[in-house]
């Protein structure tokens, strides 16, 4: 193996599961987050001779979100996901009911109950607020690192960021509200 690969490998694969992570939520399919992470994987190792050092997670974000709006505009037709739906598998193991240290079943139905809320909710935020949140709070990415992954002001992730808090609380609220 050639040094520029084990550079490669060594600063980028540490970062795939991050970068499925994004492509996943931007997506919101599994099928179509791999495509985007292999296409992103692509783009990086081709231009893997361009990157200058430093934190390689943004700049392997910022492809992977570059590869997604590419994978978008060439699709044809955007099919919306319905609020009241679950996201393709989005919800998150289901709790083991043998093991000693799970929650009784009515937690464990309550805490399942609310992931797959907050997965719903979370995905029907537009894309530009959805993506900062996922980066900071999923990704615990700083703002340095979002804004250089998204390619916009540290401002302006803040500012969204922001934004996307009131809006995630605002639309939790609206759901509890149709729930009850």
């Amino acid at each position: 193996m050639d040094e520029r690969r084990r550079r490669f490998e060594a600063l980028l694969l540490p970062h795939l599961d991050a970068a499925y992570n994004l492509a996943r939520w931007l997506s919101r399919s599994a099928a179509e987050a791999e495509d985007v992470v292999q296409d992103a994987m692509l783009r990086a190792l081709k231009s893997f001779d361009r990157f200058r050092g430093g934190d390689a997670r943004p700049w392997l974000l910022a492809i992977v979100r570059n590869c997604h709006r590419t994978a978008a505009k060439r699709r044809a037709s955007f099919v919306s996901v319905p609020i009241d739906e679950e996201i393709d598998g989005m919800t998150g193991d289901i709790p083991n009911a043998f093991r000693a240290d799970t929650p009784d079943p009515e937690s464990a139905a309550t805490a399942n109950a609310e992931r797959r809320k907050l997965d719903t909710v979370l995905a029907a935020l537009p894309e530009e607020f959805r993506e900062v949140l996922i980066l900071r709070e999923l990704e615990e990415m700083s703002y340095r690192e979002i804004a250089e992954a998204t390619g916009v002001p540290m401002g302006t992730v803040m500012s969204r960021l922001a934004r996307a808090r009131a809006l995630l609380k605002e639309r939790w609220l609206q759901s509890e509200g149709a729930s009850s």
